[in-house]
């Protein structure tokens, strides 16, 4: 009898380099020339969020790409962040928070699931919690579902990680 094979599919961060980047844009911000003065902060609030203060909006923008910057060095997806409205803060400053995302969402479980099952690859899915196992006999289709979701990580606008891979 053939011995099953799996992987599981998952959404997560490494929590330090996401502080590493976090530290680095903090100091880019102090150094830079079109910043320094802008009385700007970047606080990263328990795996939560990441909530930037500034002067207005294009040194919000300025700091932003800093941190995309700083997210992709550190081997992050930008996926990870979930922009909200920019609003008003005191003192006639700008704020925006960005929401972390982390694990797999039950309808973004469900859907991911549906695209393996309508690929018509010969595996099996089940969600367990904020995962998705993906199982089956043939080594090279579990090979052809990673292919195959890697290819369609713009649609799920979620960055997808494969782990426990035996």
């Amino acid at each position: 009898m053939a011995k099953e094979c799996s992987f599981d599919v998952v959404s997560e961060f490494d929590r330090q380099e996401l502080v590493n980047a976090v530290d680095q844009v903090k100091r880019d911000v102090a150094s830079r020339f079109d910043l320094k003065d802008s009385n700007s902060e970047i606080d990263l609030e328990a795996d939560k969020s990441i909530t930037i203060t500034t002067a207005d909006e294009m040194k919000l923008r300025n700091i932003y790409d800093i941190l995309q910057t700083k997210l992709v060095k550190r081997g992050l997806s930008i996926r990870i962040l979930d922009a909200q409205g920019i609003e008003n803060a005191l003192g006639g400053r700008v704020r925006q928070v960005y929401n972390l995302k982390k694990g797999l969402t039950q309808e973004l479980a469900k859907k991911i699931a549906a695209d393996i099952k309508d690929s018509k690859i010969k595996v099996q899915t089940s969600i367990q919690g904020d995962k998705l196992r993906v199982s089956g006999k043939d080594k090279d289709d579990l090979q052809a579902v990673i292919k195959m979701l890697r290819g369609n990580e713009e649609k799920y606008d979620y960055p997808l990680q494969f782990n426990n891979y035996r």
